[in-house]
């Protein structure tokens, strides 16, 4: 029997841990946009340097028959998180985003900059959130997540939503983390997930829907078996046809 159900005992899982686990630490490679404003604007512009030019991003947003991914332009100071896990910023030199996620990031450069300006207001975008879907999934292929926030089921519902050829009780996520690689299998069946890592995504995460039997099965099938019943139908019209024409 296959099972297409969603967190069929929600109601009995405590969603205390999840908490925990619902921002994604920043990691080398990410590209932040930062916007530094004050009650005084003519005070931050040292710190809002390295203007880039306008970067399209897409949102995605949960399909429906009429409703499309939309590009969007996104620009501001742009900064690299090199492979020490570091930032320069214009002033105060490198900071570094090791176990930080964008909201504590953004509590940590306003604590450095208030040495400069009083009451600084610190925005910080990530532009390059990337997860992947592979399998059995409607449309498999690599998502951008403009605010860098998003659950195992949001990506999932973005994709099209598991085939019901997939097997919602298999589903393989891989993960990389500041060079240290896991892989988890979830059943999103059951709501047990929520109160791991894995419900809440990470910057280059892969999720993997496998086929069930039913697919593998039609899989293994000769492409071809078609093709090679209907020549064999006309070859046996015709030997019947010349059968009869033979006796007559």
């Amino acid at each position: 029997r296959q099972e297409l159900n969603y967190m069929k005992d929600i109601e009995s899982i405590a969603l205390d841990n999840s908490v925990k686990n619902n921002r994604s630490t920043l990691q080398p490679g990410d590209q932040l946009i930062i916007t530094v404003t004050a009650k005084d604007m003519d005070v931050v512009k040292i710190f809002n340097q390295n203007y880039s030019s306008s970067t399209t991003i897409t949102q995605y947003t949960a399909p429906s028959s009429s409703n499309l991914p939309q590009a969007i332009p996104v620009s501001g100071p742009t900064y690299i998180v090199d492979t020490d896990g570091n930032i320069d910023f214009p002033q105060i030199g490198k900071v570094n985003t090791k176990e930080e996620n964008i909201e504590t990031f953004k509590t940590k450069l306003a604590d450095r900059i208030s040495t400069y300006v009083k009451n600084p207001v610190v925005d910080v975008k990530l532009t390059n959130f990337r997860v992947s879907v592979l399998g059995e999934v409607a449309r498999p292929g690599t998502y951008v997540i403009p605010d860098g926030n998003t659950t195992l089921l949001q990506t999932l519902g973005l994709a099209g939503d598991i085939t019901t050829y997939g097997v919602r009780t298999d589903v393989l996520v891989l993960r990389n983390v500041d060079g240290k690689f896991s892989q988890q299998k979830i059943d999103v069946t059951s709501a047990q997930f929520i109160n791991t890592p894995y419900y809440y995504l990470k910057q280059g995460d892969i999720i993997v829907v496998p086929s069930n039997s039913v697919r593998e099965k039609a899989a293994r099938v000769d492409p071809n078996t078609g093709l090679y019943i209907s020549v064999s139908s006309v070859i046996a019209s015709l030997v019947i046809g010349v059968l009869a024409l033979t006796k007559n």
